[in-house]
Protein backbone atom coordinates (compact mmCIF):
# COMPACT_ATOMS: atom_id res chain seq x y z
CA UNK A 1 0.00 0.00 0.00
CA UNK A 2 2.95 2.24 0.76
CA UNK A 3 3.78 2.21 -2.71
CA UNK A 4 0.69 2.66 -4.04
CA UNK A 5 0.51 6.16 -1.86
CA UNK A 6 3.33 7.10 -3.40
CA UNK A 7 1.69 6.29 -7.39
CA UNK A 8 -1.32 8.19 -6.18
CA UNK A 9 0.75 11.38 -4.56
CA UNK A 10 2.69 11.26 -7.77
CA UNK A 11 -1.17 11.30 -10.20
CA UNK A 12 -2.46 14.03 -7.72
CA UNK A 13 0.47 16.22 -8.33
CA UNK A 14 0.55 15.87 -11.92
CA UNK A 15 -3.48 17.22 -11.83
CA UNK A 16 -2.93 19.67 -9.11
CA UNK A 17 -0.25 21.19 -11.42
CA UNK A 18 -3.20 21.60 -14.43
CA UNK A 19 -6.08 23.14 -11.71
CA UNK A 20 -8.67 23.15 -15.10
CA UNK A 21 -8.45 19.83 -14.71
CA UNK A 22 -10.06 19.59 -11.51
CA UNK A 23 -11.71 22.86 -12.11
CA UNK A 24 -13.62 21.17 -15.17
CA UNK A 25 -14.66 18.06 -13.59
CA UNK A 26 -16.90 20.10 -10.99
CA UNK A 27 -18.16 23.15 -13.23
CA UNK A 28 -20.38 21.37 -15.59
CA UNK A 29 -22.46 19.98 -12.01
CA UNK A 30 -22.09 23.13 -10.34
CA UNK A 31 -23.35 25.45 -13.15
CA UNK A 32 -26.82 23.44 -13.57
CA UNK A 33 -26.98 23.45 -10.00
CA UNK A 34 -27.00 27.22 -9.94
CA UNK A 35 -28.60 27.80 -13.30
CA UNK A 36 -31.49 25.08 -13.33
CA UNK A 37 -31.77 23.71 -9.27
CA UNK A 38 -31.94 26.88 -7.73
CA UNK A 39 -33.88 28.69 -9.56
CA UNK A 40 -36.55 26.04 -9.87
CA UNK A 41 -36.41 23.82 -7.09
CA UNK A 42 -34.27 25.75 -4.56
CA UNK A 43 -37.04 26.56 -2.01
CA UNK A 44 -38.56 23.15 -2.39
CA UNK A 45 -36.87 20.81 0.63
CA UNK A 46 -37.46 17.01 -1.72
CA UNK A 47 -36.70 18.16 -4.70
CA UNK A 48 -33.68 20.07 -3.84
CA UNK A 49 -32.91 17.31 -2.38
CA UNK A 50 -33.06 14.60 -5.08
CA UNK A 51 -31.72 17.42 -7.83
CA UNK A 52 -28.35 17.75 -5.34
CA UNK A 53 -28.21 13.53 -5.13
CA UNK A 54 -28.17 13.71 -8.71
CA UNK A 55 -26.04 16.72 -9.91
CA UNK A 56 -23.39 14.72 -6.85
CA UNK A 57 -24.19 11.66 -9.65
CA UNK A 58 -23.09 13.92 -12.69
CA UNK A 59 -19.64 15.09 -10.98
CA UNK A 60 -19.22 11.23 -9.88
CA UNK A 61 -19.90 10.22 -14.28
CA UNK A 62 -17.64 13.97 -15.04
CA UNK A 63 -14.31 13.01 -13.19
CA UNK A 64 -14.41 9.41 -13.71
CA UNK A 65 -15.18 9.79 -17.10
CA UNK A 66 -12.77 12.55 -18.04
CA UNK A 67 -10.09 11.32 -15.44
CA UNK A 68 -9.79 8.17 -16.70
CA UNK A 69 -10.77 8.34 -20.59
CA UNK A 70 -8.20 11.12 -21.45
CA UNK A 71 -5.63 11.22 -18.32
CA UNK A 72 -5.20 7.48 -19.39
CA UNK A 73 -4.95 8.25 -23.13
CA UNK A 74 -2.85 11.12 -22.71
CA UNK A 75 -0.14 9.18 -19.93
CA UNK A 76 0.11 6.33 -22.70
CA UNK A 77 1.47 8.63 -25.17
CA UNK A 78 3.77 9.89 -22.58
CA UNK A 79 7.70 8.18 -22.35
CA UNK A 80 7.33 7.58 -18.64
CA UNK A 81 4.70 5.37 -18.90
CA UNK A 82 6.39 2.41 -20.40
CA UNK A 83 9.43 3.06 -18.06
CA UNK A 84 6.86 3.12 -15.36
CA UNK A 85 5.32 -0.36 -16.62
CA UNK A 86 9.40 -2.25 -16.09
CA UNK A 87 9.73 -1.08 -12.24
CA UNK A 88 9.31 -3.89 -10.09
CA UNK A 89 6.23 -3.14 -8.38
CA UNK A 90 4.00 -4.66 -11.11
CA UNK A 91 1.09 -3.28 -12.60
CA UNK A 92 -1.31 -3.73 -9.80
CA UNK A 93 0.44 -1.00 -7.30
CA UNK A 94 0.36 1.61 -10.37
CA UNK A 95 -3.22 0.41 -10.96
CA UNK A 96 -4.20 0.97 -7.23
CA UNK A 97 -2.42 4.37 -6.96
CA UNK A 98 -4.21 5.80 -9.81
CA UNK A 99 -7.69 4.74 -8.40
CA UNK A 100 -6.92 6.01 -5.03
CA UNK A 101 -6.03 9.35 -6.37
CA UNK A 102 -9.14 9.36 -8.81
CA UNK A 103 -11.36 8.84 -5.42
CA UNK A 104 -9.78 11.72 -3.45
CA UNK A 105 -10.59 14.10 -7.26
CA UNK A 106 -14.07 12.64 -7.27
CA UNK A 107 -15.11 13.93 -3.70
CA UNK A 108 -13.19 17.12 -4.59
CA UNK A 109 -15.24 17.56 -7.54
CA UNK A 110 -18.40 17.03 -5.94
CA UNK A 111 -17.70 19.55 -2.86
CA UNK A 112 -18.86 22.41 -5.00
CA UNK A 113 -22.24 20.63 -5.21
CA UNK A 114 -22.67 20.13 -1.65
CA UNK A 115 -21.78 23.82 -1.05
CA UNK A 116 -24.43 25.35 -2.76
CA UNK A 117 -26.67 22.52 -2.40
CA UNK A 118 -26.09 23.91 1.54
CA UNK A 119 -26.25 27.51 1.59
CA UNK A 120 -28.68 28.15 -1.61
CA UNK A 121 -31.29 25.47 -1.26
CA UNK A 122 -33.63 23.63 0.76
CA UNK A 123 -31.95 20.85 0.88
CA UNK A 124 -31.29 19.21 4.16
CA UNK A 125 -30.33 15.64 5.10
CA UNK A 126 -29.89 13.88 8.30
CA UNK A 127 -25.77 13.23 9.52
CA UNK A 128 -26.76 9.68 8.80
CA UNK A 129 -28.22 10.28 4.84
CA UNK A 130 -24.80 12.29 4.74
CA UNK A 131 -22.50 9.52 5.73
CA UNK A 132 -24.63 7.38 3.34
CA UNK A 133 -24.56 9.50 0.21
CA UNK A 134 -20.67 10.28 1.12
CA UNK A 135 -20.45 5.87 0.99
CA UNK A 136 -22.69 6.11 -2.19
CA UNK A 137 -20.02 8.49 -3.70
CA UNK A 138 -17.54 5.68 -3.84
CA UNK A 139 -19.55 2.92 -4.85
CA UNK A 140 -21.73 4.75 -7.70
CA UNK A 141 -18.06 5.79 -8.94
CA UNK A 142 -17.09 2.24 -10.18
CA UNK A 143 -19.15 1.54 -13.52
CA UNK A 144 -17.79 5.25 -14.07
CA UNK A 145 -14.00 4.03 -13.22
CA UNK A 146 -14.31 1.19 -15.15
CA UNK A 147 -15.73 3.48 -18.51
CA UNK A 148 -12.85 5.83 -18.26
CA UNK A 149 -10.66 3.26 -18.34
CA UNK A 150 -12.05 1.00 -20.97
CA UNK A 151 -11.50 4.38 -23.40
CA UNK A 152 -8.59 5.13 -22.08
CA UNK A 153 -6.54 2.16 -22.35
CA UNK A 154 -8.33 1.38 -26.02
CA UNK A 155 -7.76 4.66 -27.97
CA UNK A 156 -5.41 6.98 -28.16
CA UNK A 157 -5.48 10.53 -26.69
CA UNK A 158 -7.58 12.20 -29.35
CA UNK A 159 -10.09 9.63 -29.97
CA UNK A 160 -10.72 8.92 -26.24
CA UNK A 161 -11.13 12.84 -25.75
CA UNK A 162 -13.90 12.93 -28.79
CA UNK A 163 -15.63 9.62 -26.78
CA UNK A 164 -15.35 10.51 -23.33
CA UNK A 165 -17.14 13.83 -24.43
CA UNK A 166 -19.41 11.78 -26.65
CA UNK A 167 -21.03 9.07 -24.19
CA UNK A 168 -21.01 12.14 -21.25
CA UNK A 169 -24.29 13.99 -21.85
CA UNK A 170 -26.26 10.94 -23.35
CA UNK A 171 -25.94 9.33 -20.50
CA UNK A 172 -26.44 11.59 -18.11
CA UNK A 173 -29.74 12.64 -19.97
CA UNK A 174 -30.57 8.98 -20.87
CA UNK A 175 -30.20 8.16 -17.25
CA UNK A 176 -32.67 11.05 -15.96
CA UNK A 177 -29.78 12.96 -14.15
CA UNK A 178 -31.12 16.49 -15.32
CA UNK A 179 -35.00 15.81 -14.31
CA UNK A 180 -36.53 14.97 -11.35
CA UNK A 181 -36.87 10.74 -10.38
CA UNK A 182 -40.68 10.67 -11.91
CA UNK A 183 -40.51 14.18 -14.28
CA UNK A 184 -38.59 12.66 -16.92
CA UNK A 185 -40.00 12.42 -20.93
CA UNK A 186 -41.00 9.04 -21.77
CA UNK A 187 -38.63 7.91 -23.94
CA UNK A 188 -35.83 8.70 -20.73
CA UNK A 189 -38.48 6.68 -18.33
CA UNK A 190 -38.12 3.95 -21.02
CA UNK A 191 -34.47 3.24 -21.55
CA UNK A 192 -33.61 5.05 -17.70
CA UNK A 193 -33.40 1.58 -16.22
CA UNK A 194 -30.83 0.52 -18.63
CA UNK A 195 -28.01 2.52 -18.68
CA UNK A 196 -25.20 2.76 -15.32
CA UNK A 197 -26.43 5.87 -14.84
CA UNK A 198 -29.88 5.64 -13.38
CA UNK A 199 -28.63 2.82 -11.09
CA UNK A 200 -26.59 5.54 -9.83
CA UNK A 201 -28.41 8.15 -9.22
CA UNK A 202 -31.05 5.42 -7.69
CA UNK A 203 -28.61 4.41 -4.98
CA UNK A 204 -28.03 8.16 -4.19
CA UNK A 205 -31.56 8.50 -4.03
CA UNK A 206 -31.84 6.12 -1.49
CA UNK A 207 -28.91 7.22 0.46
CA UNK A 208 -30.40 10.75 1.35
CA UNK A 209 -34.04 9.84 1.01
CA UNK A 210 -36.95 7.58 1.76
CA UNK A 211 -37.15 6.79 -2.08
CA UNK A 212 -36.74 3.11 -2.76
CA UNK A 213 -35.09 2.09 -5.21
CA UNK A 214 -35.36 0.76 -9.14
CA UNK A 215 -34.49 -3.19 -8.47
CA UNK A 216 -34.15 -2.78 -12.44
CA UNK A 217 -31.84 -0.17 -12.23
CA UNK A 218 -29.69 -1.93 -9.56
CA UNK A 219 -29.67 -5.42 -11.45
CA UNK A 220 -28.21 -3.34 -14.73
CA UNK A 221 -25.84 -1.44 -12.70
CA UNK A 222 -24.46 -4.60 -11.48
CA UNK A 223 -24.44 -5.69 -15.10
CA UNK A 224 -22.69 -2.90 -16.60
CA UNK A 225 -19.76 -3.34 -13.58
CA UNK A 226 -19.22 -6.59 -14.75
CA UNK A 227 -19.31 -5.58 -18.19
CA UNK A 228 -17.52 -2.59 -18.17
CA UNK A 229 -14.18 -4.57 -15.84
CA UNK A 230 -14.19 -7.38 -18.38
CA UNK A 231 -13.98 -4.48 -21.65
CA UNK A 232 -11.06 -2.53 -19.29
CA UNK A 233 -9.30 -5.38 -18.48
CA UNK A 234 -9.28 -6.23 -21.72
CA UNK A 235 -8.02 -2.79 -23.04
CA UNK A 236 -5.58 -2.61 -20.29
CA UNK A 237 -3.95 -6.24 -21.07
CA UNK A 238 -3.99 -5.38 -25.24
CA UNK A 239 -2.15 -2.21 -24.37
CA UNK A 240 0.65 -3.52 -22.40
CA UNK A 241 0.94 -6.74 -24.69
CA UNK A 242 1.53 -3.78 -27.63
CA UNK A 243 4.05 -1.73 -25.62
CA UNK A 244 6.56 -4.97 -24.91
CA UNK A 245 6.35 -6.59 -28.63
Amino acid sequence: MPLALVHARYQLLETVRIPVAVVGSAFFPAATMLFFVVPFAGDDAVGATYATAAMITFAVMSANIFQYGIGVAEDRNQPWDPYTRTLPTGPAVRFTGRILAGVVLTYLSMLPVVVIAAVATAARVTPVQLLLGALGVAVVSAPFTLLGLAIGYSLPSRAATVVAQVVFFPLAFGGGLLSGPDDAPGFVRTIAPYLPTRGAVELMWAAVTDRRPDPLALVMLGVWIVVLAAVAGWAYRRDQGRRFR
